[in-house]
């Protein structure tokens, strides 16, 4: 499609339950139904198949992950397939033996898979034992191109990094999308992040939680929508923005040598 088109972006505002299957089809059933009201991208929230564990180490919990391509990407590509739609499917993955991603499968309309971003940065505190289950992502920042238009995903503790947007955004991205997990007590925090990153990057950002809370946000970080509703994203914002606000034309890059430092001594 034209980068200059007009996309319809629906937030799955769905809490998800302890059974995957169930998780699943409610996933599915609200994928299409946003689907037959004019979505052309939809986004569940993060491990939307899974209850949340993050809070314990218990390796039972190891068999909660599936493969990708598997079974939920497989339910998801032939809804994609059937309404022409893209679908972000956060995902629980098994890669090998032993090697597990959160990971989000990028499944573009028509059904095929477009690509899949594995978290990058793990949260390892008193409330999260990512690093427990999960192996950081090796695939870095992409853009992934869909029937409607150029994305990126970022997942979990990645929302967090103005770098991890910044370069998805350089690498073509349009419209970031964010499955997230955070609970209300960060609610505030989150969303204030992600518009910075849509005013950073002059992109859209589109963001549902676990909670059945999310928004979308245009690129000069106005909220243009909260879960449950439909956004209208005109990617000819983006260019508009950019002249106006020409943040990336503006960059330093000869000067920024200390970002790859963990720390300036």
């Amino acid at each position: 499609m034209s980068e200059a088109g007009k996309v319809r972006v629906a937030l799955l505002g769905m809490s998800p339950g302890d059974n995957p299957n169930r998780n699943l089809e409610k996933c599915l059933e609200m994928a299409e139904q946003a689907a037959m009201e004019g979505a052309q991208i939809v986004l569940p929230p993060a491990m939307f198949r899974a209850p949340y564990f993050w809070g314990s180490e218990d390796h039972a919990n190891f068999s909660l992950a599936e493969p990708i391509p598997g079974p939920g990407t497989e339910a998801l590509s032939r809804i994609a397939a059937a309404r022409n739609v893209a679908i972000v499917a956060p995902l629980f993955e098994q890669r090998a033996a032993g090697v597990f991603h959160s990971s989000a499968a990028v499944i573009d309309a028509g059904g095929r898979l477009a690509g899949v971003h594995r978290q990058m940065h793990l949260r390892i505190d008193a409330g999260s034992h990512e690093g427990f289950y999960l192996t950081p992502g090796d695939l870095g920042f992409q853009a992934f191109d869909t029937r409607y238009g150029r994305v990126g995903v970022l997942l979990g503790w990645d929302q967090w990094y103005p770098e991890a947007a910044r370069i998805e955004a350089l690498n073509g991205a349009r419209i970031l999308l964010c499955p997230g997990a955070e609970t209300a007590r960060d609610y505030a925090a989150w969303q204030a992040i992600l518009r910075g990153h849509a005013i950073a990057n002059n992109v859209f950002v589109a963001a549902v939680d676990r909670g059945g809370k999310g928004f979308v946000a245009g690129p000069s970080g106005q909220v243009i929508a909260e879960a449950g509703s439909m956004a209208e994203c005109d990617l000819s914002a983006v260019d508009v923005m950019r002249t106006h606000w020409p943040f990336l034309r503006d960059r330093r890059i000869d000067a920024y040598t200390g970002i790859t430092r963990r720390w300036i001594d």
